[in-house]
């Protein structure tokens, strides 16, 4: 199973890298509405993933898993974590297929990231009260009543509605590059493969790692937290581990490994101190993580898996998460005078 997963992380890295989502310049760019490729790949990918994996489910090889609706957790952690992935560049998935191309912003993120981990297992406790209420784990499926016609109705319309989007965003874009259509279709599939009861059965994710690792090296782990987190965050590690060797191993192949730290994007709008670019993406990275595990979940657990699902939390999750990216970047991002 350890080569599986290995090989399944391996796969989405390398997806990740083909269509470039895995980019600092890529994703703080999205902050800025000055690139849209990872709003398209990921809304094409839950367009095309709904339809796959509904049917998947259907036909009874595969399941659900939709994460519950904890209202303060979701809207709360949804623009903290948005507020990180701007300052950072990179989603807690991007972060180890960057670091493996050789991205030590990104290593410094993870750090940072580890450190958030850290710190929502000892919080957690006391900041029960803002996360609630837990509304339950409502998708499109329970709202309908189950697998009948209505249901599948409504799937085909709200699919086919997020696969127009995406297409409408590139026509506004003037887009000519089709590589974040064919990564988010990749992405749906893989998805797919993972959800199925004879692989996986379970969906794809990669924040819980940091808290599960952080945790695991200083030895926090005799708590509910850990305890609950453990088979997840165990799983979430070796496939990012997979990731990070599909950064390593493809940039090697096409000679593009490189140690570097500050990107054209930070340096646009920020300078070219080192120091700085350290401090911010450590932040970035620790913001990121804690308001994940705030929300219970990321941009491929939450938005990307649950998306796929229809379910209320992970939709609401990526509406607040893209509101706390835009406003930080309109804030973060300013040109210097």
């Amino acid at each position: 199973m350890i080569w599986v997963i290995l090989i399944l992380g391996f796969l989405f890295g390398a997806i990740l890298q083909y269509a470039r989502l895995n980019k600092y310049d890529v994703i703080s760019r999205l902050s800025t509405l000055e690139d849209l490729t990872v709003a398209k790949a990921v809304v094409v990918a839950i367009g095309v993933g709904a339809i796959i994996i509904n049917i998947e489910i259907a036909l009874g090889i595969a399941g659900y898993h939709v994460k519950p609706f904890i209202f303060g957790g979701v809207v709360l952690g949804g623009l903290i974590f948005g507020a990180g992935m701007a300052v950072l560049g990179y989603c807690p998935g991007t972060l180890a297929v960057s670091f493996g191309e050789g991205a030590l912003d990104a290593l410094t993120g993870i750090i940072g990231g580890l450190l958030g981990g850290l710190v929502f297992t000892m919080v957690k406790p006391s900041i029960s009260g803002i996360l609630g209420p837990n509304l339950g784990k409502i998708s499109l499926f329970t709202i309908t009543g189950g697998s009948n016609v209505l249901f599948f109705i409504l799937l085909f319309i709200i699919a086919i509605a997020f696969i127009y989007f995406s297409f409408w965003m590139d026509k506004k874009e003037n887009g000519t590059n089709k590589k974040w259509l064919y990564s988010g279709i990749a992405l749906a599939v893989l998805n797919a493969f993972v959800f199925l009861g004879s692989v996986t059965n379970r969906p794809i994710g990669a924040s819980t790692t940091y808290p599960y690792l952080a945790d695991y090296l200083t030895g926090l782990t005799q708590n509910a937290y850990f305890q609950k987190i453990q088979t997840p965050g165990h799983w979430e590690m070796i496939f990012l581990t997979g990731a990070f060797l599909a950064g390593l191993i493809i940039s090697l192949i096409k000679k593009d490994f490189q140690l570097r730290l500050i990107y054209s994007n930070w340096e646009h709008y920020k300078g070219s101190n080192n120091l700085s670019r350290i401090i911010w993406a450590f932040i970035g990275g620790f913001v990121l993580v804690f308001g994940a595990r705030m929300a219970g979940g990321c941009t491929s657990g939450h938005i990307l898996s649950g998306g796929m699902q229809l379910a209320v939390s992970s939709l609401v999750f990526a509406v607040f998460v893209f509101t706390g990216l835009l406003i930080t970047g309109k804030l973060f991002y300013r040109k210097r005078a």
